[in-house]
């Protein structure tokens, strides 16, 4: 077997002789891709994916404003938390829901791009926090008519490559949705707390029973897919349930000033 450097190398010519015949565009910018190394996105681009480092709620992740939230209680919690404790211990998440991660996501998502699954994992396992423990890592599962319908769960895909990471299992059954409910992003946040209700189901309670589970999903919105997740796991035993997840979509004000600079930037050069 070749080394990975070599093997590395060959495949970017490749890639680049291919699109030499194919032209494939930044999903982004628009720019011709030549040797970029991640698909349907140019190396400017995708260098502009940036984690976030705010301080944030000790339970759910919610970004804070100001450093100051944070300064004297390292523990302090958002108005959501502090309102309604969600059922996971922790929530943790990787970068903020922009351009141009939440093209990748859209199109690995929804576009059947499952190219991106490589590097969009590989973006999680960098941000990675320090403080993450589990036993078992779970996806967020789909039903099974959604399964069939997309052809793959993008949380697995991300949830299967961070496990072989941070060498923990992975279990994509002990954890399955049973209602098909209306799809979250068509909702309002009161809407999305009613629709999950009892929506996921562990079949075999005893096999997380004591365990620490890590749920591993692609963004956060609501936290309300995650909460009830949670529920279903600790009703059947789990030790604990914290999250992590890719992306979240959060407040202009809360988003790197760096990254609009550089958008604001590109734009001004197009």
């Amino acid at each position: 077997m070749l080394p990975p450097t070599i093997r590395n190398q060959l495949f970017g010519r490749l890639r680049q002789a291919l699109r030499f015949f194919v032209p494939v565009e930044c999903l982004t910018c628009g720019r011709w891709l030549t040797n970029d190394p991640v698909p349907f996105f140019c190396r400017p681009c995708w260098e502009l994916i940036v984690p976030m480092k705010e301080p944030s709620c000790a339970c759910c992740g919610q970004p804070f404003v100001s450093p100051a939230a944070t300064s004297f209680t390292p523990d302090h919690l958002c108005q959501h938390c502090l309102k309604r404790r969600p059922a996971f211990r922790r929530a943790w998440t990787c970068y903020p829901y922009r351009p141009p991660l939440q093209e990748a996501i859209c199109a690995f998502k929804y576009g059947g791009k499952v190219g991106l699954a490589k590097p969009l994992a590989r973006l999680m396992i960098e941000a990675l926090p320090r403080t993450v423990e589990s036993d078992l890592i779970m996806p967020v599962p789909l039903h099974p008519a959604r399964l069939r319908a997309r052809e793959f769960n993008q949380s697995l895909l991300l949830a299967d490559r961070l496990g072989h990471y941070v060498e923990k299992p992975v279990s994509a059954s002990d954890l399955v949705r049973v209602l098909a409910t209306d799809p979250q992003t068509t909702l309002s946040r009161p809407e999305r707390l009613r629709n999950l209700r009892h929506a996921f189901s562990v079949p075999e309670p005893e096999r997380v029973a004591g365990r620490r589970i890590l749920l591993v999903d692609d963004v956060f919105t609501t936290g309300t897919t995650l909460n009830e997740c949670a529920k279903a796991l600790l009703s059947a035993g789990a030790e604990s349930v914290d999250a992590l997840t890719l992306a979240r979509t959060v407040d202009a004000s809360l988003v790197p000033d760096r990254l609009f600079a550089a958008q604001a930037s590109r734009s001004c050069l197009s």
